[in-house]
């Protein structure tokens, strides 16, 4: 069965306006997330992961950041297009975002129960009686023991797990079809992680919320994501499901993410890690991002920017010279044969 688009994403690049001229963070990517679906984002630190999650919720800061061009769909109205007044409708209500570190997120002079039942009268005009049992609920489901004390509570009182509980609670408040989740178990030591993270499946297989999971952990990914989509310098490079990733890797940056991974299956001297660094945005005007640090480097790829290669099977993309001769090449929304 196929399942709605809840989300589509083309074209979308995002520039920061600085002395420098424009320097693109994110550029002319494309990904979509179906109903009740988990997609993963993955890359390393400065690949523009944050600055798309951002991007769709509008909240770029302006100046110096600007969304410059593409189309941001959700249930087929272009975001991209919205009016503040419309996002601050759409916020919070229909798309809910969790930031990777909860204490910058929560009020300190605020208790959990204040700052939650001011989400939800705002955007379904309830009473204070009605929006604090639907709180006491959600507390509830997340797992928070208590829910009745902790929502009289300030957020210094709570552990770290439990206030990005309350974080997934007060994203939930409103049934959202789409969850923002950037790095949520970062700041979390790893028994609270591997419990935030069976928390969001659970949720997501009761209440059918799609959820877009940003992370640079491939064993988060292996552990909760459906698809997954590999960014690279503000592209996306690999695009497939997330057994076809770990299987069946096909860009040299994603066959470096997974060989840099502990496998306790196999004893290594030197565990793998891919030379260089990401480059600094703008920095690289032509040719492959990937070249300088890539093992399958020609002189084609310091010349052109390839195309999104679809390979093996539909919905498996890759953007790499090296499946140019197989695959059909899509740039910017333009699908075009090899």
């Amino acid at each position: 069965m196929t399942r709605k688009k809840v989300l589509d994403v083309v074209g979308l690049k995002t520039s920061f306006f600085t002395e420098e001229g424009e320097i693109p963070a994110v550029d002319h990517v494309d990904f979509h997330i179906n109903e009740g679906e988990i997609l993963g984002i993955v890359g390393e630190s400065g690949c523009g992961k944050s600055v798309t999650s951002l991007s769709i919720m509008k909240l770029i800061p302006s100046p110096p950041g600007k969304i410059t061009s593409g189309h941001i769909y959700f249930n087929g109205e272009d975001l991209a297009r919205a009016s503040e007044k419309r996002m601050r409708e759409i916020r919070g209500n229909d798309i809910a975002m969790i930031f990777q570190e909860p204490m910058t997120s929560l009020n300190p002079l605020f208790t959990i129960g204040n700052q939650l039942t001011e989400a939800i009268r705002i955007h379904r005009k309830w009473d204070k009686k009605k929006a604090k049992g639907h709180v006491i609920n959600m507390l509830r489901l997340v797992g928070l023991p208590r829910p009745e004390e902790l929502f009289r509570e300030y957020p210094h009182q709570l552990s770290g797990g439990m206030r990005q509980r309350v974080m997934i609670a007060m994203a939930l408040l409103c049934d959202p079809k789409l969850l923002i989740a950037d790095e949520p178990t970062t700041a979390l030591d790893v028994t609270i992680q591997a419990q935030i993270l069976q928390l969001m499946k659970e949720l997501n297989e009761k209440l059918n919320t799609a959820i877009m999971l940003i992370t640079h952990d491939l064993g988060v990914v292996a552990e909760v994501c459906d698809r997954v989509s590999v960014m690279y310098a503000g592209k996306v490079v690999e695009e497939a499901d997330v057994q076809m990733i770990f299987k069946n890797p096909k860009h040299p940056y994603t066959k470096g993410l997974i060989q840099s991974v502990p496998d306790k299956r196999y004893k290594k001297d030197r565990l793998y890690s891919i030379p260089g660094n990401v480059p600094k945005p703008g920095s690289i005007k032509k040719g492959c991002r990937f070249a300088g640090r890539c093992d399958y480097v020609s002189d084609r790829c310091y010349q052109e920017d390839p195309l999104l290669y679809e390979v093996d099977e539909p919905g498996h993309r890759v953007r790499c010279f090296l499946y140019a001769e197989e695959g059909v090449g899509q740039n910017d929304g333009i699908v075009t044969t090899s």
